[in-house]
Parts: structure tokens; C-alpha cells; sequence
């Protein structure tokens, strides 16, 4: 169901809003120009319009990046001091991540916070990792405790069928920002 105080886009602003979120970083109205697929003045038009309807940011001089108004633009849910609360709470041992290397092998390894499973990513056996990314179960998990956006990150990051380490950087590296962002949205709460 669409908030019918979010106004239509067309789909080249839904394209650079998008390609902000995926980037999780400000950037360079060139960077937006070839990852959106836009010409540099057309983009520089759809980012003007954008920042007007307080979609998008300039951090600093020369750099776009998305605000929470572009993620609710992008169907994002906001989320709260309690929310953020909630998501890096603990969960009880039933409902907490148990890692495999696959199917009837347990590791016998299991998180029960995200920050717990943020930290387990870095040292886990790369095979279990491997085998939790191809099947959604990180992405399911995350949802469970409630952050859609982080579930959809690591969708996008399974879509790219890393393996290895370098799926390990990349899987810690947008969970442990997503961390960082959520205490600060319960530091701010409090």
C-alpha cells in the first residue's frame, strides 16, 4: 500500500534514490550519472528536484546521499529509537541464529543479537556463511528481528553470488554499518 503522502516519482528519480540506498555512501553526481544510467545533466536536474522534496542530501560539497524521507520514498520502513532498540536487542535461544555448515550439520554456534552476529560473521567457518547466503537465511533472520532494510541489503548482496572472503568482507562490513547507524538512531532516541 503506497503512503499517499509520498508523491509519484518517475522512474529515473526512483533510479538514483535507489542507486544512493545500494551505495550506502554519499556520492558524486557523476557516480550517480553512470550507476542510475542517467545523462550528468539530466541527473543534475532529477538531484535538485529530489533535495527540493527532501529526498536527498549534500553532505558536503559536490556529494548526494539519500535521507530518511528517500527511504521512506523507496518503501523503506522508518525506524525508531525503540525499533533500533528492538532490532539489536537479544532474542531468546529458541529464536537466535544457529549456524550450519549444511543441511544436519550444525556448528553449534549460534547468535542471539544482531552485534552477536556481526561479530560471529568475521570468524565463522566461510562455508557456513556460503551456505546461509545462498539460502536467504541471513536475510529471513534479519527480517525476524525486524529490519527490512538490512534484510533487503543482504539480498542485494546474495543477487551477486560472491563467495569466499570476499563475500565475508562485504556481509560484515554492511552489517556492521547498519549497527552503527541503528545505535545512533537509539542514542538519539534516548
Amino acid at each position: 500500500m503506497e503512503d499517499e503522502n509520498i508523491p509519484t516519482l518517475s522512474q529515473a528519480k526512483i533510479n538514483i534514490l535507489r542507486v544512493l540506498w545500494e551505495a550506502d555512501k554519499p556520492l558524486t553526481l557523476k557516480e550517480i550519472s553512470v550507476r542510475a544510467g542517467v545523462k550528468p545533466r539530466s541527473a543534475n536536474m532529477h538531484l535538485l528536484n529530489l533535495r527540493m522534496m527532501g529526498y536527498v542530501e549534500t553532505p558536503r560539497r559536490g556529494f548526494y546521499a539519500l535521507t530518511d524521507e528517500g527511504k521512506a520514498a523507496l518503501g523503506l520502513p522508518r525506524v525508531d529509537g525503540e525499533g533500533a532498540r528492538r532490532i539489536l536487542g537479544e532474542v531468546p535461544p529458541e529464536k537466535a541464529f544457529h549456524f550450519y555448515l549444511k543441511i544436519g550439520s550444525p556448528l553449534g554456534l549460534s547468535a542471539r543479537s544482531l552485534t552477536q552476529f556481526c561479530e560471529m560473521v568475521k570468524t565463522i567457518n566461510i562455508k557456513s556463511i556460503e551456505f546461509h547466503t545462498a539460502r536467504g537465511d541471513f536475510e529471513l533472520w534479519i527480517h525476524f528481528l525486524g529490519d527490512v532494510e538490512l534484510a533487503k541489503r543482504i539480498r542485494l548482496l546474495r543477487e551477486k553470488g560472491l563467495s569466499g572472503e570476499e563475500l565475508r568482507g562485504k556481509l560484515y562490513k554492511i552489517i556492521k554499518s547498519r549497527c552503527e547507524e541503528l545505535r545512533r538512531i537509539v542514542q538519539k532516541g534516548t
